[in-house]
């Protein structure tokens, strides 16, 4: 693994530089008198997939603009091998390559889009159709070549765009909303070509989103905006374990409790939390933030408001009189509200003096004989939970 915390290797087989493949640090920029953008550090090792996720207006297209060198920062500088980038350079931009949200085509076949760069660079006609060929096998749309591009589905559309972009072999792959547009069915497909494409035909990437779960299925490591500041990044596993906001607890799939107070500190740091709804719970302090660049919150005392949030899939449901493993420390009446189906799993809604989800297998389910009405216990581990300053 390198320094910044990816693969050590690159997919175009250049020479591993010695520090991170890209490194942006204090990149400040606004618009109108409005900061949109102060990221103090974002790095991507050689062979690696950055993911950056976030939500509408979090500065991410902002980002995007700027590591593609179309716009420059108003502060702040870009390396890409340990060399400075900067707006303009046509040299440095040829280092590059960037996928739209919108494909973007020309009008003409694909084969001509595809080879529109390598035209563009002096490339060779024989060689040109011998690059462009071997590309649209990489995406998997070898077939379409002399097909127009008003002929294309979507899916088809945005293969032949990331096909274009890899075909010049860049240092470093952009990619901006890609699945945006994109159905289920199809987007599920066209991520994994993606990770597999870049991974092996480009230095680096870095892949921007508002989706978590293109940022987990493709990326190494995700970097988390909000509102233009990077507040959490890590590996996805990293991020599901530990989030360090509501924000990103919301993203990778947990729920929120209600609001809590702490009532104690215990001796080996865990949490005494009173819910506004009447029940005490021990719960974890909050998750320090890693690595540098990323904001970690003071550790709460008693009296301070929390949040608490909690994984469905760790809820534990059992009939009242079955005994609770000593681990369990959290654990209340409820009554089943709803059941319905969750892909293979069962989603239970379930009322009580805290509302909780819990998502079970379909054997558990019909072992407790889950319908709306009955009465169960829910248990939770405190280390399921996690505390959020409020």
């Amino acid at each position: 693994m390198s320094a910044g915390g990816g693969p050590a290797r690159t997919g175009t087989g250049a020479e591993r530089p010695d520090g991170p493949l890209l490194r942006a640090e204090e990149l400040r920029h606004s618009y109108g008198g409005r900061t949109v953008l102060d990221l103090e550090l974002l790095e991507v090792a050689a062979g690696e997939i950055v993911a950056v996720l976030g939500p509408n207006g979090a500065g991410k297209s902002t980002l995007f603009r700027l590591l593609l060198l179309l716009e420059a920062p108003d502060r702040g500088r870009i390396l890409l091998g340990g060399r400075p980038l900067r707006s303009g350079d046509t040299a440095a931009r040829r280092r590059l390559a960037g996928v739209f949200q919108r494909p973007w085509l020309f009008s003409g076949s694909v084969a001509m889009n595809v080879a529109f760069g390598l035209r563009a660079r002096g490339v060779g006609a024989a060689e040109r159709r011998a690059r462009v060929a071997e590309a649209l096998g990489w995406l998997g749309v070898a077939e379409l070549a002399e097909a127009p591009v008003h002929t294309l589905s979507g899916g088809e559309a945005q293969r032949v765009a990331l096909a274009r972009a890899l075909v010049l072999r860049p240092e470093l792959l952009l990619l901006d909303e890609p699945t945006a547009g994109l159905d289920i069915a199809v987007r599920r497909s066209f991520r994994e070509d993606v990770e597999r494409a870049v991974r092996a035909h480009a230095g680096g990437a870095v892949l921007i989103t508002h989706d978590a779960a293109d940022a987990f299925a493709v990326a190494d490591r995700v970097a988390v905006l909000e509102e233009g500041r990077l507040t959490q990044m890590g590996t996805p596993a990293a991020l599901a374990a530990a989030p360090a906001s509501t924000f990103v607890a919301a993203f990778t799939g947990q729920e929120l409790l209600l609001h809590g107070t702490v009532e104690t500190v215990d001796p080996d740091g865990l949490l005494r939390v009173l819910t506004s709804g009447g029940v005490r719970l021990l719960a974890p302090p909050p998750a320090a933030a890693e690595p540098p660049g990323t904001h970690a919150a003071e550790p709460p005392r008693a009296g301070a408001a929390v949040h608490v949030a909690y994984r469905p899939e760790d809820v534990a449901l059992a009939a009242g009189h079955e005994e609770a493993p000593s681990s369990v420390v959290n654990r209340f009446p409820v009554r089943v509200a709803a059941v319905t189906p969750a892909g293979p799993l069962v989603r239970v809604r379930l009322e009580g003096p805290l509302p909780l989800v819990a998502l079970l297998t379909r054997q558990s389910a019909e072992r407790l004989a889950l319908v709306p009405g009955v009465h169960a216990e829910a248990r939770l581990k405190a280390a399921a939970l996690r505390t959020f300053p409020a």
